[in-house]
């Protein structure tokens, strides 16, 4: 085979340049993929549960059947009842302590299990979590309670997502991630609502009828769990290579030929990166200049999410309202969030057309920023006036549309998608976990600002989040790739070849696996050299002039 036809075979692989009897999507669209997108949907489900418990426990203290229980009469309230500033913070924070603590363990994990499996042992974590809340009546029990359920919400976050990342067609990778996304915000609305009925009722029926709900989706995602295969990329790490071509066939519609040659790729990307560095350990994530990029990048996008001061507004967004004196607070909480899943879905019918690095992480941030300071500035200047809480709860909605529509989407998928393949599992684990570590530190402190019991900021809390909303928007123009309907394959190949993040979106890959012998005429390619990273670009080059 001539040189000119390896390399126009070659271009042929980007996603830039389509095969000449057309682009793959074109014959395989969402009705041939719709098995492996069903299986991203039954995984997108696990984060419900996590958007559900912020949804309820947010409410839940702001409801008298709770502040009967675990808080405090104060008739100096509006409410007659408060909470002490120390259980509000243990009760929101637990939860996202014990994320913290159980997706920080996802590598080790899942060096011995499958998401599958992982996923099982969370939706019985939560069970028997919400079993010891429903039951007690003592603080300390609640305190149990939220901290195992915490576990079970970091892994049924982390390890669908890994699922979702590893199993998705490259182009629905990103509409996917809006569907984990629209569960998160769909659960916390649900949540939200419940509350918003149920908090009239007297007694502790007023927050055990919402609790109840925790049982619905971990016993539906369990069932559903016996219909979908293990990940094909996880089972082909773990040396099954004939489970993971069954997987593949399962969830891709290509004939088996296209299911060989991903499977090849899949298994070639693996030995190219275990020819940089040996191991796939906590440490291997920064002994190489290539992994310690993709393990920072990974971590910051990750982070941005709480950087965007997110987690005060949908842990304690009903008693923020009620404490401030703006509305109803149930009901303002459930506009506010309502508005959020709208947002959301429109950026599912957007993200498989529009990058994730300017458009939208970096004016999401930006319009964060404005929307926090504005809310300080209103409140500062004119605070209890019912002109002024109407400002707020518009600048919340402002404020939410850019979280819900613009960041929070695209820090998960950016967070899931840069990671190398080989040490994917520790990578985005401690992305996740550094993550849930700053919307701990984030439900921790914010009762100081907020509760009228310590500093009572109320909306100045905003404050604080203007300037990290901006200084993570300038983080992501200047340092996030962009890798917008791409395989995993490919950006492997990209970060292998060093490239720095602005050239991601226009490089034209050509397989970092491709042998060197077939690139220069040799038409069997046995024995042949595996390309570097200097043949990469070289090649490319060439593709281009």
């Amino acid at each position: 085979m001539s040189e000119g036809k390896e390399i126009e075979l070659a271009a042929s692989r980007s996603v830039d340049s389509p095969p000449k009897d057309g682009n793959l999507e074109e014959h395989y669209g969402i009705k041939h993929h719709w098995k492996a997108l069903a299986a991203c949907i039954l995984m997108s489900m696990c984060p419900f549960q996590y958007g559900l418990d912020f949804g309820l426990i947010g409410g839940m203290q702001a409801m008298i059947g709770f502040l009967q229980v675990f808080g405090h009469q104060a008739p100096e309230l509006p409410t007659g009842w408060n909470i002490s500033t120390e259980r509000q913070q243990l009760i929101s924070s637990l939860m996202t302590l014990g994320a913290f603590l159980s997706s920080s363990t996802a590598g080790p994990v899942a060096a011995v299990m499958g998401r599958k499996m992982t996923i099982w042992l969370a939706s019985l974590l939560c069970i028997v979590s919400n079993v010891i809340m429903m039951a007690t009546t003592n603080i300390a029990g609640l305190y149990v309670g939220r901290l195992l359920i915490g576990l079970a919400n970091g892994m049924f976050m982390t390890f669908s997502q890994l699922y979702i990342q590893e199993v998705s067609p490259a182009r629905y990778r990103g509409m996917m991630i809006s569907a984990f996304q629209i569960f998160t915000s769909v659960g916390s609305l649900v949540g939200t609502i419940v509350d918003n009925f149920t908090a009239k009722i007297d007694g502790r029926e007023s927050y055990l009828i919402p609790l109840g709900l925790i049982y619905i989706f971990p016993a539906l995602i369990s069932l559903g769990l016996f219909v979908i295969p293990e990940s094909p990329r996880w089972l082909m790490q773990h040396g099954k290579e004939d489970q993971a071509r069954k997987s593949l066939r399962w969830h891709r519609p290509y004939p088996d030929a296209m299911i060989d040659d991903e499977i090849r790729d899949i298994k070639l990307s693996l030995e190219f990166e275990n020819q940089i560095a040996q191991g796939s350990g906590f440490l291997d994530m920064f002994r190489n200049p290539i992994d310690r990029r993709r393990t920072i990048l990974a971590v910051c996008a990750l982070t941005v999410q709480g950087a965007s001061g997110a987690m005060y507004m949908i842990a304690y967004g009903t008693y923020f309202f009620q404490m401030a004196g703006i509305g109803d607070a149930f009901m303002n909480s459930c506009i506010l969030i309502g508005v959020g899943v709208f947002a959301i879905l429109v950026n599912t019918a957007l993200v498989t057309h529009f990058g994730r690095r300017r458009i939208f992480l970096t004016v999401g941030l930006i319009l964060c920023g404005l929307a926090q300071l504005l809310t300080a500035i209103v409140y500062h200047v004119n605070p209890g006036k019912k002109s002024t809480g109407q400002a707020i709860v518009a600048l919340a909605v402002i404020y939410i549309v850019g979280y819900n529509g613009m960041v929070a989407t695209y820090a998960w998928l950016s967070g899931g998608e840069l990671p190398s393949q080989r040490l994917r599992s520790y990578t985005f684990g401690l992305a996740t976990a550094v993550g849930f570590f700053a919307a701990w530190l984030t439900t921790f402190t914010a009762p100081y600002f907020i509760n009228p019991e310590s500093l009572n900021w109320g909306p100045k809390y905003g404050y604080i989040w203007t300037p990290s909303c901006w200084i993570s928007a300038l983080w992501v123009f200047f340092f996030l790739p962009e890798v917008k309907g791409r395989t995993l394959e490919e950006i492997d190949e990209m970060f292998e070849a060093r490239l720095p993040a602005r050239k991601f979106r226009k490089h034209l890959c050509i397989g970092h696996a491709t042998p060197m012998g077939d690139l220069k005429g040799n038409d069997s390619g046995d024995g042949g050299e595996k390309a570097n990273t200097g043949d990469i670009v070289q090649h490319t080059e060439e593709i281009r002039s």
